[in-house]
């Protein structure tokens, strides 16, 4: 028996920020199907929004991405939540799946819809992925006495 050829795939151009976005988006290594979310949410971004779908998906990456965060670091026998700064490539992948596990904790509708509302919202600075850095900054800026314990 001969195997036959997979029909080439030939996706819609995106930048090397929607493909990882679209894999942090994939379940069970389903990735036409996390592109086809990530298509449907673009297009419902485009009818929503007088504008470019893209442009909104940046921006709302750019507000999640979080400066700092905490870190807990056992020194003496207690645990304290040191606050450092975050690295850019952390930066992403935190903001990447803030706005996905927000849209995938809304009951409401299908996923690109959630989605979509998700990433309109955190490009106007609201919502849950919003509230989730602002919410690790807060915590970074309790912490900052132990600051001075980053070095050890």
């Amino acid at each position: 028996m001969r195997k036959k050829k997979a029909a080439l795939f030939i996706p819609e151009e995106s930048s090397p920020l929607q493909e990882k976005f679209i894999n942090y988006l994939m379940l069970d290594g389903n990735k036409s199907k996390a592109r086809k979310i990530f298509n449907e949410t673009l297009k419902i971004i485009s009818k929503q929004i007088s504008g470019d779908p893209e442009k909104v998906f940046k921006i709302a990456v750019d507000n999640v991405k979080p400066h700092l965060e905490v870190k807990a670091k056992r020194i003496g026998g207690a645990v304290y939540q040191i606050p450092r700064e975050v690295k850019p490539n952390r930066q992403t992948s935190l903001a990447f799946r803030w706005i996905i596990k927000a849209s995938r904790d809304k009951k409401s509708s299908s996923m690109s819809k959630n989605l979509a509302n998700e990433l309109i919202d955190a490009s106007n600075k609201q919502g849950s992925s919003i509230k989730k850095k602002e919410d690790t900054h807060r915590m970074a800026e309790a912490n900052k006495a132990f600051a001075h314990l980053s070095r050890y």
